[in-house]
């Protein structure tokens, strides 16, 4: 069993033209599938191996605490290992035909509460420049909830605050309008008006936000103001670039927005990927049922 094994590896590296790291993915996982196929089912050729010896091997791992995302990979490996051995026909049936593949758990987003939200916007200290920039690009964020890579390419064309919207490229080149709240608004225009003419440095850049070179921010810059911020704001949850990007698409949705327009407004392709909001929203409905439902 573990000549055929070797034979398979060979096969991708010469014939499929795998990487490296691929190929040793597919060794580990098989190694681990053909002992215990040995030890455990006490199997000596893979024709003897049937569906539900399979099946018994993704509950070993499965009560081993195995993700639904490592079975998944495991089953692929599984799979194509089976369908090389049918065609080199050591085996005369493929027992994967009829296995599926496990969906993957969704990881819901972390969320900051409209309370959290508030009070990290309250932290910039707006008496200096680089603290009215911080306000400006936190309310940005959480007024539009366009991805970090999108407001780090925020040019001063795209900002239309006259008529309360930005212009976002988002991806696949694709363009959207996102209205602009007033107190975003406000508090970009004290940002353009003032602060970002003397942090640009007589540099000539059409980027909306400036580091402290004069150029334009980027996707490291912001999260080290992100953390520093959400310390100061006294935030223990473990955010990500994305957390206020969460926020605005669950806030919105916790108080009757449509998904339609929430799908529109985030930039998404599929409506099923705004739909885990959804899903946050729920949660947080559960929550409060059992704190306030005296029968809870």
């Amino acid at each position: 069993m573990h000549d055929q094994l070797k034979d398979f590896l060979h096969f991708l590296l010469v014939e499929k033209g795998l990487a490296e790291n691929t190929i040793i993915s597919y060794e580990r996982d098989l190694k681990s599938y053909i002992l215990y196929m040995e030890k455990v089912e006490e199997v000596s050729s893979f024709n003897e191996v049937s569906r539900a010896t399979i099946i018994q091997f993704l509950k070993f791992l499965q009560d081993k605490g195995k993700s639904s995302k490592t079975l998944a990979r495991h089953i692929a490996s599984i799979r194509s290992f089976h369908q090389f051995l049918l065609r080199d026909k050591v085996t005369t049936q493929d027992p994967t035909v009829h296995i599926e593949t496990p969906k993957p758990q969704q990881k819901l987003p972390q969320v900051l509460s409209v309370e959290e939200v508030q009070a990290l916007l309250e932290v910039p200290d707006t008496q200096k420049d680089f603290g009215i920039r911080d306000k400006a690009m936190l309310e940005l964020l959480y007024a539009t909830g366009i991805r970090v890579s999108e407001l780090i390419s925020l040019n001063l064309s795209d900002v239309h605050l006259t008529m309360g919207f930005i212009r976002c490229i988002g991806k696949g080149n694709k363009e959207r309008i996102i209205p602009l709240g007033k107190i975003a608004q406000d508090a970009i225009h004290i940002y353009i008006e003032g602060s970002r003419n003397r942090l640009k440095k007589n540099k000539s850049t059409e980027a909306l936000f400036l580091n402290h070179h004069g150029n334009r921010l980027t996707r490291q810059g912001y999260w080290k103001i992100l953390k520093k911020l959400s310390r100061e704001a006294g935030i223990n949850k473990d955010l990500t670039p994305h957390t206020l990007r969460h926020s605005f698409a669950t806030h919105l949705l916790e108080n009757g927005a449509d998904l339609r327009a929430v799908q529109e407004m985030l930039g998404h392709a599929d409506i099923s990927t705004t739909q885990i909001y959804t899903h946050v929203s729920k949660n947080r409905l559960k929550d409060v049922y059992s704190m306030f439902h005296p029968r809870a």
